[in-house]
């Protein structure tokens, strides 16, 4: 919500300096920069960092002719740049009129090494492209009359949503051409009525526009964007009244106004209904601490609401330093996405014999939990990231053998996932189609040749039958 004004030794050597210097500091030079990439790819980061690592993220809202804003706040303090840019393509005549400039810096920022992510307040169409942030524009309601034209395809406020989508196709797809994939958060804090978009739930309500928002750009073309859907930290219990349904979303975040940091509470219910999907703080004010990190480390990234970063009220510059350089957070140059990726790859691991999906029996991130197959069904509890450090990785926890055990029926279950763990590495031959571990030497199974939802998944000698024979992501 917009709101009125109010490697170890590097980063310490990094800290320290930040603490010499004046706010007025020169951005740090990017260790690694992003080549063009693909959505597939910006999704494939997130999942393989779920329940390690988190970016670093800063808003940047008005004004859109200066993009940086607010990031080079973030660099003047830490000495760092945020792992992610936020920009906005806003609603004022003068900022909708810097929409290129706006655009251009994604641009930059991509090919610097942060991700981007887009937020847009809209105007409602039922007044023009332009207008003012109270009660005549982004802060106005709908009739219920007029709510319900808006939704109905082919009404007049139908196709004047429509042709509002549409001045942001452009810039898209600039950023589309440029390799850029985009964290693209529409329809924002849905769950509350604040804005003329937003409070209405059921099937009709905000989440139904949110649809019409998706449909309309991927009928388009558009693909580059990674769907971010969107809730604010009230009435929790109920934002399954507003979930689109899991085919609009790739990643499900959370804004955090109304408390200074997310409960524990708030970030259950955001894994519960992302079924696997990656999570995100999409807005904060107060940067979250450590002891929020390591109690809730499946948040994707964080993203500082502009000027609060600096808010007496809920930062101060040590806070801020303590978070950028805590272990978990990715900064710009601590990570690469695309070309120079790792070669990771997502998506579902499928059995030859049964055609069914490796799977975590209800999406449940718990260690120990055996995996089975299961009937494809494209949920987060069957999207694999495939490394090329050796781990296979579900819901932020890496595919293991119980114990290290060589036995076979050794159970292959979920686990926190650890640096150089052999329980954890896997091996795949793509002519006999076996995933091995190499510590055992043993190959994963399905038990009892077994085809049917629910055969669970285990450590057995290796041989050529069907059963031992797997499919991974292209």
């Amino acid at each position: 919500m917009r709101r009125p004004l109010t490697t170890a030794l590097r980063r310490a050597a990094a800290l320290a300096g930040a603490l010499a210097l004046a706010v007025a500091l020169t951005p740090a030079t990017t260790a690694q920069a992003f080549p063009a990439a693909t959505k597939a790819q910006l999704i494939s980061f997130l999942n393989g960092i779920a329940g390690q690592s988190m970016l670093s993220g800063q808003h940047n809202r008005e004004p859109n002719s200066d993009p940086t804003k607010y990031t080079r706040v973030a660099q003047s303090i830490t000495g760092q740049t945020p792992g992610l840019w936020g920009g906005d393509f806003l609603f004022e005549a003068a900022d909708v009129n810097a929409r290129q400039t706006m655009v251009n810096e994604a641009i930059r920022q991509w090919q610097g090494g942060s991700v981007v992510a887009l937020t847009w307040h809209m105007c409602p169409p039922t007044i023009g492209s332009t207008c003012s942030w109270n009660e005549a524009g982004i802060l106005g309601s709908l009739s219920d009359s007029q709510w319900t034209q808006l939704v109905t395809n082919g009404s007049s406020l139908n196709n004047a949503w429509k042709n509002r989508l549409a001045e942001a196709v452009p810039y898209l797809r600039q950023l589309q051409n440029a390799g850029v994939p985009v964290l693209w958060r529409p329809i924002h804090e849905m769950n509350e009525g604040w804005s003329w978009w937003g409070g209405r739930p059921g099937a009709n309500g905000s989440r139904r526009l949110y649809q019409i928002t998706y449909d309309y750009y991927t009928s388009q073309g558009l693909n580059n964007l990674v769907w971010v859907w969107n809730v604010k930290d009230v009435n929790m219990g109920s934002i399954g009244d507003y979930w689109p349904g899991a085919s609009y979303v790739d990643v499900a975040s959370l804004d955090i106004w109304v408390k200074m940091e997310p409960s524990q509470s708030d970030y259950q219910a955001m894994l519960n209904i992302a079924g696997g999907k990656p999570i995100a703080l999409a807005e904060v004010g107060r940067v979250p601490s450590p002891a929020v990190m390591n109690a809730q480390p499946r948040w994707a990234w964080w993203m500082v609401w502009a000027e609060w970063l600096t808010d007496p009220g809920y930062n101060n510059n040590a806070a801020v330093q303590q978070s950028y350089f805590h272990s978990r957070v990715l900064n710009r140059g601590e990570f690469t996405i695309g070309g120079g990726g790792g070669g990771s790859r997502v998506g579902p691991i499928t059995g030859v014999a049964s055609g069914r999906c490796v799977d975590v029996p209800g999406a449940a991130a718990t260690n120990g939990l055996q995996v089975q197959i299961w009937t494809c069904n494209g949920s987060g509890a069957q999207s694999w990231t495939v490394g090329a450090d050796g781990t296979i990785r579900a819901l932020g926890k890496c595919l293991d053998v119980n114990g290290g055990l060589s036995a076979d029926g050794t159970k292959v279950q979920i686990w926190d996932c650890t640096a150089g763990n052999l329980n954890q590495q896997w091996t795949y031959n793509a002519t006999t189609r076996r995933l091995t571990n190499p510590k055992t030497g043993k190959c994963l199974d399905a038990t009892g040749q077994g085809t049917a939802d629910g055969t669970k998944l285990q450590l057995w000698t290796c041989n050529t039958q069907t059963n031992q024979q797997w499919n991974l992501p292209a």
